[in-house]
């Protein structure tokens, strides 16, 4: 069984992280796949999602393991109040309960808390039990609706310790991702 503590990272994607973004919604099997975007979802949507995703409203943090993106926490800006965020997260299955779900919602929320976000939102299926428990971890407020559950988190407003801390984590991040592009560049001339 692996848990986040056999290793990994947690880092701000970017547009060069694109595919490993698609990669890895695919790679989500039907339960997780289904529970992320509260319906079924074809491979061609999914591609789709994943292509459209790296806009100017959108932050993204991934948790790689072993070079490769396993989870996924999304913050989208709401186009009709700047305040407001839609969180959404994606483990894949035999990461799931290991604490990266944790570990990607502690980055989204610190991000929206930086960018004064006052309201995140993260929608879910009633049925999605794990997605509810990591919401009410971090203080959400949740409310059934017609079938779904609404979580309501707001953010603490930003510190200079908060800024740091997510400058620190981007630095690392921004490291991590040179040095993985690095050995995938370098890999397959030793093989």
């Amino acid at each position: 069984m692996k848990t986040i503590t056999d290793g990994g990272t947690v880092r701000k994607l970017w547009l060069a992280d694109r595919g490993a973004f698609r990669d890895h919604l695919l790679r989500l099997d039907p339960i997780s796949r289904h529970q992320r975007f509260a319906m079924g979802a074809s491979d061609d949507f999914v591609i789709r999602y994943a292509e459209t995703s790296f806009n100017l409203d959108t932050l993204i943090h991934g948790w790689f393991a072993d070079d490769r993106l396993v989870g996924a926490g999304e913050l989208r800006g709401l186009p009709q109040n700047a305040k407001e965020a839609e969180a959404a997260f994606s483990v894949e299955a035999d990461w799931q309960l290991k604490g990266v779900g944790s570990a990607l919602m502690e980055k989204t929320l610190l991000a929206a808390r930086n960018r004064r976000i006052r309201r995140v939102y993260m929608n879910c299926l009633a049925s999605n039990r794990h997605m509810q428990r990591l919401a009410r971890r971090f203080g959400a407020e949740l409310e059934f609706e017609s079938g779904d559950v609404v979580g309501l988190v707001l953010p603490d407003g930003p510190t200079p310790g908060s800024y740091f801390r997510e400058a620190v984590a981007d630095a690392h991040g921004w490291t991590t991702a040179i040095f993985d592009l690095q050995r995938r560049m370098v890999a397959p001339t030793r093989a």
